[in-house]
């Protein structure tokens, strides 16, 4: 059983950074692409970030290009999504979901972790 458990989340003022971490267990480096969704109160869940099985392509939604930076420790089993210019509208529950098919697609994902909260405000 694949278990994800996001962290790092946590309220910063607009223009802030913040960095998340998914870690996995029950499962090694290059098994799975990894993907971060998020989902604002009243909104259906959207893909903002993947990353493939061995981390050498990515891919962002075009809200985040520019700010945001996926990657992946294999020794950690842990991958990231570095935030940066944090905007209010980035304001959602972040969850990390890992899938054999590399996808902004939340459909395509087989796991899921619990999520965490960020929260931009002043």
């Amino acid at each position: 059983q694949v278990q994800l458990v996001e962290s790092g989340g946590g309220l910063v003022q607009p223009g802030g950074s913040l960095r998340l971490s998914c870690a996995g267990s029950e499962f090694t480096s290059g098994d799975y692409a990894i993907g971060w969704f998020r989902q604002a109160p009243g909104k259906e869940r959207e893909g903002v970030s993947c990353i493939s099985r061995s981390g050498s392509i990515t891919r962002y939604v075009d809200s985040v290009k520019g700010r945001f930076t996926i990657s992946r420790d294999g020794a950690k089993n842990t991958v990231y999504l570095q935030m940066n210019s944090l905007k209010s509208e980035d304001t959602a529950v972040y969850y990390c979901a890992a899938s054999s098919v590399y996808s902004l697609n939340p459909n395509f994902m087989a796991y899921w972790g619990q999520g965490t909260q960020v929260t931009v405000s002043s």
